[in-house]
C-alpha cells in the first residue's frame, strides 16, 4: 500500500471515530507499529492529526478529557506559571475548563485574595482547596447545565451568570490559535463560555501549548487583535504560524 493511500485510510478512519488506536491502524491497515508511527508523525507535521498518548485524532478535534489531562504535562505546567506571575492579589479572574486550566488553577492556588469564577469544578476545587477558602481566595462556581465528562456547566445559565461580573483577566485555553480564527474549540458550548468570559474581561491571557499552535478548530471565539496576552511553551518558536501570530497579539510569553 503506497503511502498516499495509508494517510487516506488514516484520514477516513479519524473522521469516522474521533479518536484511534495505533492498534485499529495497524490491523485495518495490515502494515506495522512502525509504519503507523511514521505516518502520524508526518501527518502530524502536516498538521492534519494530533498524536496522542496510544493514537492520534484530527487536529482540531477536542481530544477525551483524559487523554488530555496526561498530554504534554510538562508544558502546561511551565505555562502556568508563567501565567501565575500575571496575576495580582485581589484580582477578579475568569477561568475556563480543561486540563490547562487544571494546571493553571494548581498555580494560582498559591496566590491570595483573588475572586475567581469558573464554569469548571476541578479549577474550582483546586483553587478553594479541601476548606473551601484556601489563601483567602473566594471561588464562584457558575451555574448551568452539567456536563459530566467535562465536569463542567454550559449553556445559557452560565452565560448569563458570567455577564453579571467585570473582570480583570479572562484565561482561557483553546483547542487551537490561529491567524484567521484566532483562538477556537471544537465544542460550541465550550466557545460560548470562553466568548462570554472574553467579553467581560478587560484582558485576555490565552493559554496554549505548542501543538495548539497554527491549529483551527470549529469555532473561533477570540480573533487575535483581542488577545492581551499568548502563553505558550518555547517549541512554538519552531512553528511556521507562531509569527504570524506574535504579530497580532498584544504580548507573547515562552514558558
Amino acid at each position: 500500500m503506497w503511502h498516499e493511500e495509508r494517510h487516506q485510510r488514516i484520514r477516513s478512519l479519524l473522521k469516522a471515530f474521533g479518536q484511534v488506536s495505533v492498534d485499529r491502524f495497524t490491523s485495518d491497515l495490515g502494515v506495522s507499529r512502525e509504519t503507523i508511527r511514521r505516518d502520524l508523525l508526518k501527518l502530524e507535521a502536516m498538521g492534519e492529526v494530533l498524536r496522542v498518548h496510544g493514537g492520534a485524532v484530527l487536529a482540531g478535534n477536542e481530544p477525551p478529557i483524559g487523554v488530555r489531562a496526561t498530554t504534554r504535562v510538562k508544558e502546561k505546567q511551565l505555562i502556568a506559571k508563567k501565567i501565575a506571575a500575571l496575576v495580582e492579589s485581589g484580582q477578579t479572574v475568569f477561568l475556563d475548563s480543561g486540563s490547562t486550566m487544571s494546571a493553571v488553577a494548581e498555580a494560582l492556588a498559591g496566590l491570595i485574595n483573588l475572586t475567581v469564577v469558573t464554569n469548571s469544578v476541578d479549577v474550582a476545587r483546586k483553587i478553594a482547596g479541601p476548606t473551601g477558602d484556601r489563601n483567602n481566595n473566594h471561588v464562584q462556581l457558575l451555574g448551568g447545565r452539567f456536563h459530566g465528562e467535562l465536569s463542567s456547566n454550559y449553556g445559557p445559565g452560565t452565560i448569563a451568570e458570567i455577564q453579571r461580573y467585570q473582570a480583570h483577566l479572562a484565561i482561557l485555553s483553546p483547542v487551537g490559535v490561529d491567524t484567521e480564527y484566532g483562538a477556537s474549540s471544537f465544542l460550541l458550548d465550550e466557545s460560548e463560555i470562553a466568548r462570554a468570559m472574553n467579553a467581560n474581561a478587560l484582558r485576555t491571557v490565552i493559554a496554549a501549548d505548542h501543538s495548539k499552535i497554527g491549529v483551527r478548530s470549529r469555532i473561533g471565539y477570540c480573533p487575535l487583535k483581542d488577545i492581551d496576552v499568548l502563553v505558550t511553551d518555547r517549541a512554538a518558536v519552531k512553528i511556521k504560524a507562531m509569527k504570524a501570530i506574535s504579530r497580532h497579539v498584544g504580548k507573547v510569553i515562552y514558558a
